[in-house]
């Protein structure tokens, strides 16, 4: 008979075998990791590995196992998070926000608004019952709006247009995005949990306060650490740096605006030695992105239930929030550039990349499920399109290229 330990070492085997070779896979076609990763959990989810060998599936992730994945994965999400942070480089922001806040603003904005107009069709049908419209609306219109800053800096990198004009304005603008995202998902999270809008107030002010808190007091504290003469980080200064992402992260939680939050904002008020956030990002994101972060993607295809989309009623639906997500990222970005005086070539490749969704799209997602926003339809389609939408960038970016004779 299994221990709970045989099981869980075994799902973290059968998770990390199957991630690392979907994730070679999609590398080898052009694609970003974490489209493998994502089809990997996929595959080993109800979608097919459940349904074809149900006696497998049952063995390696009973449902009373599927809990401590759960902590788990959450535990790989707080550390990407507070990566994510740390790699924001907010100088990059300043020196190109002028160029890139239209672009950003109109690339929120628009796919917001599509999205909230979206949830009116949608609710009805697919909404639970116990879900007010507002809180729903709000949600899809910030499920719409993001972009996957991880996923679009890699692109980018691995593309060698790091410094072409569209590839600053297209990371600026996505780090702005990012910024802008989280703080307006914090907002609907408050306004999810709380019992009535008089309370998502006092959740909001003392997200406020507790933000205030981190810039003016805890920032200036952060100053002091820097690295030894050799370049390293003392394992005391680590700990310090763990013990006050985990405590921003409970904090965050206890408010009511999700952990992820205060590991985001712990990151971003880190100081800005860039070689100090190297030192730190080095002993973290291998731990995070290779072992923790495939449990979250298996999570997410556990809950994708392709199945469920049985009718060729729900998949015209499907391909409805596909169409309205590209229209209002795609769209609202490449408009924004024009007006700011851009080229075609550099505005089509703006909204290209800004279409971008990867796994900042899964993690609020998977946010809308664990509260109850989301119904398993829903957040099947809603999948897909994160997936569709990340999964055009690089072709999309390739034709362009043909048909403009550029390089990158």
């Amino acid at each position: 008979m299994p221990t709970p330990l045989h099981i869980f070492l075994l799902q973290i085997i059968v998770i990390l075998i199957a991630s690392r070779v979907f994730a070679w896979l999609c590398k080898k076609i052009g694609q970003p990791a974490v489209i493998g990763e994502t089809v990997a959990g996929i595959i080993l989810g109800p979608s097919l590995i459940s349904t074809t060998f149900p006696s497998f599936a049952g063995f390696v992730f009973p449902k009373p196992s599927l809990g401590n994945l759960q902590m788990v994965s959450q535990v790989g999400l707080i550390l990407f998070m507070f990566v994510i942070g740390m790699e924001l480089d907010i100088n990059i922001i300043r020196r190109k926000a002028r160029s890139a806040v239209v672009i950003s603003i109109t690339s929120i904005v628009l796919p917001f608004a599509l999205g909230a107009g979206l949830a009116y069709y949608l609710y009805n049908s697919f909404a639970p019952k116990d879900v007010p419209l507002h809180a729903f609306a709000l949600f899809m219109g910030i499920a719409m709006s993001i972009t996957a800053f991880p996923v679009l800096a890699r692109i980018i990198r691995e593309r060698g247009i790091t410094n072409t004009k569209s590839g600053v304005l297209a990371l600026t603008s996505a780090a702005m995005d990012d910024v802008t995202g989280w703080c307006l998902l914090a907002f609907v999270i408050a306004i999810a949990k709380s019992n009535g809008i008089n309370h998502s107030f006092y959740t909001l002010a003392e997200a406020v306060a507790y933000v205030l808190v981190m810039f003016l007091a805890v920032k200036p504290l952060l100053k002091r650490i820097k690295t030894n003469e050799n370049n390293t980080v003392k394992q005391s200064t680590i700990a310090i740096v763990f013990i006050l992402l985990l405590a921003s992260a409970f904090t965050s939680e206890a408010i009511g605006i999700h952990a992820l939050f205060g590991a985001f904002l712990v990151g971003i008020i880190m100081p800005v030695e860039w070689e100090l956030r190297k030192l730190i990002i080095n002993k973290i994101e291998d731990v995070s992105l290779i072992l923790l972060l495939p449990i979250f993607f298996v999570l997410t295809g556990l809950r994708t239930q392709i199945g469920l989309l049985n009718d060729p009623s729900l998949w015209g639906t499907c391909l409805i929030i596909i169409a309205v997500a590209i229209t209002g990222k795609f769209g609202g970005s490449f408009i924004a550039a024009k007006l700011s005086g851009e080229g075609t070539y550099e505005s089509l490749a703006i909204g290209t990349m800004m279409n971008t969704r990867g796994l900042m799209e899964l993690i609020i997602l998977n946010i809308g499920y664990d509260l109850g926003i989301l119904t398993p339809q829903i957040f099947t389609m809603m999948v897909l399109m994160a997936l569709i939408t990340t999964f055009l960038t690089s072709p999309v970016l390739n034709l362009l290229n043909k048909i403009y004779k550029r390089e990158g």
